[in-house]
This record gives structure tokens, C-alpha cells and sequence, in this order.
């Protein structure tokens, strides 16, 4: 029999973890994937059911993956674009008037190479208030993005980003600071 080390102390695996994820699956694919795209408030609705923290006037598209709703926390304007993957094993917190982009993958787990059995690492993500990820962006279990950040398309982000900077590459370096032209 294979033992699951992992280092938070409830486990991923148990029977109302997976049973808690099946329910959701269903709920996705019929309540979720198909509802119209203005229907965010009913999107909303549906994840609050499902313990997710999320503001009212938060925003996640239909066709958002979400993995455990119970661990998204997303405050007001945050916004989940078409095709992003919120692998939420763990905490994945949205600052306020921030913007996960199309096809994003926010990782929150990942696993131990050192260990024989590769056991799951659960680490939180936190992007700060008003961040933009542009389009196809990684970001890896452990990472928070400074508020005011912007990672350009196709970035992949290993480590934390200080606030206030465009960022970009693979892995996401910074390129020059961000400033607001009114």
C-alpha cells in the first residue's frame, strides 16, 4: 500500500476530499461550463455554494477551470478570463481589481522529486490588487505577485514579483517599473 506524505496536515486524497470534487465536477458541467457569459452573479452563486470567498462583483468566464472552489478567494472586479486553469489545491487568493487572462494556469501544487513517491506540495498563490497576467501566463505553486503588477503573454512565474513592475520571460524577470499615466 503507497502512504501519501504531505506536509499539510489534511489530506488531498481523502474520501470527502474526492467525493467533494466529484459533486463539484458535476455541478461544473452542468450549472457551470454552459451558463451564458454575462451570467457571472450566477457563476458566483454556484462557487459561493461550494465554499469559494468570492466578492459580488467578481468575474470568472464559463469556460474557467476551477479544481477546488473551496480554496479561491477573489475580491471585487477580480476577473478569471476564458480558459484559466485555477488549480486551487490549496489557497489561490485574486487581488481586487486584478485580471487572469485567457489560457493562465495558476498552479498550487506540485510535487517532491526528491521523495521515491513524488507526494503533492501544496503551496498558495497570492496576486495582488490591480495585476494584470496577460495571456497564457504560468505561475507556480508558492508565488505572489507584488500589487500593481503586469506579466506579459506566455511568462512563466517561478518565484515571487515585487509590486509595480511589467515583468515577462520564462522564467518572469523584471523589465522595467510600471507607471500609471493619467
Amino acid at each position: 500500500m503507497i502512504k501519501v506524505d504531505i506536509s499539510d496536515k489534511k489530506s488531498y486524497f481523502s474520501l470527502s476530499n474526492r467525493l467533494s470534487r466529484v459533486i463539484w465536477g458535476v455541478a461544473y458541467i452542468v450549472f457551470f461550463r454552459f451558463s451564458p457569459r454575462p451570467f457571472h452573479l450566477w457563476r458566483n452563486v454556484l462557487l459561493r455554494m461550494f465554499g469559494a470567498k468570492l466578492h459580488r462583483k467578481a468575474r470568472i468566464y464559463p469556460s474557467a477551470k476551477i479544481y477546488a472552489p473551496w480554496n479561491l478567494i477573489m475580491h471585487q472586479n477580480a476577473t478569471l478570463g476564458d480558459g484559466v486553469y485555477c488549480y486551487c489545491v490549496t489557497t489561490i487568493e485574486i487581488g481586487a481589481n486584478s485580471t487572469i487572462s485567457q489560457f493562465s494556469f495558476l498552479c498550487g501544487a506540485d510535487h517532491d522529486y526528491e521523495h521515491s513517491r513524488f507526494p503533492l506540495k501544496a503551496r498558495p498563490i497570492k496576486v495582488g490588487e490591480q495585476c494584470w497576467l496577460a495571456a497564457d501566463v504560468f505561475v507556480a505553486p508558492g508565488v505572489t505577485i507584488g500589487d500593481g503588477t503586469v506579466v506579459g503573454a506566455r511568462s512563466s512565474v517561478f518565484r515571487d514579483l515585487p509590486p509595480w513592475k511589467v515583468c515577462a520571460g520564462t522564467p518572469a524577470k523584471v523589465i522595467k517599473d510600471r507607471i500609471i499615466k493619467q
